[in-house]
């Protein structure tokens, strides 16, 4: 084993202290390092920092992977709140191109609700195109869907935000990042950033891969989609030369630009803030969303299986509801998980802003919450219906 289980930092408020055992325990079966970090808000106020692992500390930041759509789509919903964007108009009335191939009936509903068929191009997106909202969204207007768009779902892993970024584009002029900073981040000093500033470069820990065993290894390959599958273009693995997930966090264009699917960089205190921001008052301000825009995004869309992925019942709008996976959350929770293993939400019905990042790859995780996280926000749900 090559960490210390004790090596548990940080501090939790009176009645926490189970969470703070459910995590030096986690640290403690891992094989490798997981290199985490935990915080908690409950009603605006934050009850949980702990951090471990050698390479991490509490003001680590780390790519978040699709822990990004979560910052995104708050983003989208602020719009909707406002009367900006209205959810039954087709995405093609605000963006033109958008309507080729047969996307032209898609409302921004469907689209949030990962459904127009558009998760990957033909022949996959170069490195630099991933890193480009703008360049993802040029060659997705033209491409033909998977399906017939609005008949059925699967997970748009590496475009749903750009796509959802060119609606905002058209519709304000501005980028889904340039507004996420000026509405979210900038106002609440946030460390969880769409698009790196250079002066935090120093603070950015480098993504981990996992050393897989044997045994591990030959699971990973039996278990990979074939690359012209739908999985697998939604994961870009049609792409030649094909782009790993550590490369692709790693990479100073990703962290730079901030793709709004995968390319954010933060710590479990900046992601935890944002989702207290969300749903509690911080600060002296009111919660950034209102229960009736919860009511809209937070709930599944629509029930199915994910083409992509093979999951049940798993989007709301923009974010994965969250209270089918795990039966003790509230029943309009909403977030999104993240490769590697990280995971965050906000429970509305408890007042609840969980934040679990991880540097290091989990087995088994894919592309989503690594397993831990089930014991730890058990735990967290547990100490804030004491709290």
């Amino acid at each position: 084993m090559e960490h210390d289980a004790d090596q548990v930092h940080g501090t939790v408020a009176a009645g926490f202290e189970g969470v703070r055992e459910a995590f030096a325990e986690v640290l403690g079966e891992q094989r490798q390092a997981p290199e985490a970090q935990l915080v908690v808000h409950v009603d605006g106020r934050r009850v949980v920092d702990l951090w471990g692992g050698p390479g991490t500390s509490a003001d680590t930041l780390t790519g978040l992977y699709s822990v990004t759509k979560g910052a995104a789509h708050l983003v989208v919903a602020l719009l909707v709140q406002d009367g900006v964007l209205d959810l039954d108009r087709t995405v093609a009335s605000y963006w033109p191109e958008f309507g080729a191939e047969g996307k032209d009936r898609l409302t921004l509903r469907e689209l949030l609700a990962h459904r127009s068929g558009a998760v990957g191009v033909d022949g996959g997106f170069t490195l630099a195109e991933l890193a480009d909202d703008r360049l993802s969204a040029a060659r997705l207007a033209g491409q033909r869907p998977l399906w017939e768009p609005g008949t059925a779902y699967g997970y748009h892993a590496f475009v749903i935000g750009a796509l959802t970024g060119e609606v905002v584009r058209r519709v304000t002029g501005r980028s889904l990042q340039e507004l996420y900073e000026e509405r979210i981040r900038a106002p609440y000093g946030l460390d969880f950033h769409l698009g790196l500033p250079k002066a935090l470069e120093g603070r950015y820990a480098e993504v981990l891969p996992l050393e897989p065993t044997e045994e591990e290894a030959e699971r990973l390959l039996a278990d990979a989609p074939a690359p012209d599958s739908v999985s697998g273009i939604a994961f870009n693995l049609n792409a030649t030369p094909s782009i790993d997930l550590v490369t692709f966090a790693n990479s100073p264009a990703v962290r730079a630009l901030g793709p709004a699917s995968s390319g954010g960089v933060g710590s479990a205190r900046g992601v935890a803030g944002m989702y207290a921001a969300a749903i509690s008052e911080v600060d002296g301000r009111a919660p950034l969303l209102t229960p009736r825009t919860i009511t809209e995004f937070a709930p599944v869309s629509r029930r199915g299986t994910d083409l992509v992925t093979g999951n049940d019942d798993v989007f709301g709008l923009g974010f994965e509801s969250l209270s089918g996976l795990y039966a003790f959350l509230g029943p309009e929770t909403f977030g999104h998980s993240g490769a590697a293993g990280s995971l965050a939400f906000a429970d509305p019905a408890r007042g609840v802003a969980y934040a679990y990042t991880r540097r290091r790859f989990a087995f088994p995780s894919g592309f989503g919450a690594g397993l831990e996280n089930h014991r730890l926000a058990e735990a967290v749900t547990r100490a804030a219906k004491g709290h």
